[in-house]
């Protein structure tokens, strides 16, 4: 038992050393935590579009919806794992939050958690990701193996640091430029991300299988982990906590408060998990090019890189819009072009209009990451945005499990009826989006 102790004893130690919670804040007025975000703004907004770029450009080598289920393919004729794969990716990220929120919003210092912690929980995974090609030949099961969980391990872990990256942000950029910043970020970044995947394209077409796969994990497991440097250079306005303590026990039980008392969040809730359970295509639109048409893995790349260049559009084109007009309308047209995207994967007649397809789906991309992420941090006040941010997108982490699966499903049989109950959803969240759910920033 003595020993029991002092291992937790150390365990806890080292994460508050991890997280500095032994440094208090300083008592500071609002009017000064605001003159130093204004002081701070163009820094911060330059080292974070630095992060976004190499972050961005990194993870164009392990897009989810190309590489990934290429990758899988490779190893085994089943769909189930490319669905597996697609669940880690949909839910992966949102999943986690609601259970890290009650503990990031005690915290006066959220840079810790993004920094520190997400060095073990998000970055190193992706360098043991690199060793599931290496034995791909020799041992295909085992890399498959390898390859899905240091992969659960890289989504969940940013899963884990995901709320308290949201409130750095919020912190660090007023309400009225979060659109801004986070479009053009994202559009350079995303823009990168097109280089990286023609460097995919290149690889893929150049190089034997699995070597090639070898190249392109390691370019993205280097690309996030110097993303990782600049984050770190993020100048965090501290602020004294104001939530007031809660155990986890009383956090869980004003979580169905919050949902009868406000409407238009839970109407949002609903819509949103309409948004991602529509999603239940995407990771099988590849496979569909490939068995449909037997395109040619270069073909995959460029794949890769239409699909980011419709997310650059989108990313620029919905942060602006965002700012002006707010992020209700931003999802809107994301979900009207999701629906396009995939009525068109469901009719088309032949593989060239595959590329309208993609280019579809990256302008939807953009529209979902900008607004869907942003539009979360004004519906409450600052002191609960995590909260809000936890129970938004867990609830679709929730959905992001079940939608690839019954995606997988439908895949074994057909991919029409997949395509086509995906562009029928989309059509229905645009719907409730639009009647339904008010824009929170002039509710």
């Amino acid at each position: 038992m003595p020993h029991r102790i002092q291992r937790i004893t150390g365990i806890r130690g080292t994460m508050r050393w991890l997280l500095q919670t032994d440094r208090p804040a300083p008592p500071r007025s609002d009017e000064e935590i605001a003159a130093e975000v204004e002081r701070n703004y163009r820094w911060n907004f330059s080292v974070n579009l630095l992060d976004t770029a190499g972050f961005m450009l990194g993870f164009s080598f392990i897009s989810s919806t190309t590489i990934v289920p290429l990758f899988i393919s490779k190893l085994t004729a089943s769909p189930l794992p490319i669905g597996i794969a697609a669940v880690i990716a949909q839910s992966g990220w949102s999943l986690p939050q609601i259970f890290t929120a009650n503990a990031v919003e005690r915290l006066s210092r959220k840079k810790p958690v993004v920094v520190n912690l997400g060095l073990f929980a998000e970055r190193l995974p992706l360098w043991i990701l690199v060793i599931a090609p290496l034995i791909a030949v020799r041992a295909p099961t085992l890399a498959l193996g390898i390859f899905l969980v240091t992969y659960a391990w890289f989504n969940l872990g940013a899963g884990v640091i995901a709320t308290a990256w949201q409130d750095l942000l919020a912190r660090c950029f007023p309400v009225d430029r979060r659109g801004r910043f986070f479009g053009t970020s994202m559009f350079v970044g995303t823009g990168l991300g097109m280089l990286g995947a023609a460097i995919s394209a290149w690889f893929l077409k150049t190089f034997p299988f699995p070597t090639n796969f070898v190249y392109i994990f390691t370019i993205a497991a280097a690309g996030i982990t110097i993303s990782w440097i600049f984050l770190a250079l993020t100048r965090e306005p501290v602020q004294p906590v104001e939530a007031p303590r809660t155990t986890t026990r009383q956090f869980w039980a004003k979580l169905p408060d919050i949902l009868r008392k406000d409407h238009n969040f839970r109407r949002f809730l609903i819509a949103r998990s309409m948004l991602a359970l529509g999603g239940m295509g995407t990771g099988f639109v590849t496979i569909a090019a490939v068995q449909r048409w037997q395109v040619s893995d270069s073909t995959v790349g460029i794949y890769t890189g239409v699909l980011l260049l419709g997310q650059t559009a989108g990313n620029l084109t919905f942060g602006f819009l965002a700012d002006r007009f707010g992020h209700k309308l931003s999802l809107e047209l994301g979900a009207l072009v999701s629906f396009c995207a995939f009525l068109l994967a469901w009719l088309s007649p032949s593989a060239h209009w595959y590329y309208v397809v993609f280019a579809f789906m990256g302008v939807a991309i953009g529209a979902m990451i900008v607004s869907g992420i942003l539009v979360i941090m004004e519906f409450s006040e600052p002191h609960r945005r995590p909260t809000y941010a936890g129970m938004a997108n867990s609830s679709m982490g929730l959905v992001g499990i079940a939608a690839p699966l019954i995606g997988a499903w439908l895949a074994q049989s057909s991919f029409s009826w997949l395509f086509a109950l995906s562009a029928f959803i989309y059509l229905l969240a645009f719907v409730a989006l639009h009647w339904w759910v008010k824009e929170p920033r002039w509710a």
